[in-house]
């Protein structure tokens, strides 16, 4: 199991419309074959600049890559992310294994 998760602050710039278009097309991405347990976050620590978390699974590296490279992802990032994203921290996780 792989759990990708994106930990993000959006442009202090972007307009109320711009965010729901952002978060709607977020919510777009659990449709992507084989994203499991899909979950937008608020952050609420005082400990970090960070706003927002996007975290899902998936069952192997195969389909995290295909997700990663699916033409749904790809657009999200150039139309929706890069436009919209001031900061991110980017976390692949998979279970410890003493």
């Amino acid at each position: 199991m792989i759990r990708h998760s994106v930990i993000l602050k959006l442009k202090e710039t972007i307009s109320h419309e711009s965010k729901k278009a952002f978060f709607d097309a977020v919510d777009k991405l659990k449709e992507i074959p084989d994203v499991k347990t899909f979950e937008v976050l608020n952050q609420i620590s005082p400990k970090n600049k960070f706003e927002y978390g996007i975290s899902m699974e998936f069952e192997n590296q195969e389909q995290y890559d295909t997700y990663s490279n699916h033409p749904a992802h790809l657009d999200f990032i150039q139309n929706f992310w890069i436009p919209n994203v001031e900061d991110f921290l980017e976390i692949d996780y998979t279970l410890y294994n003493n």
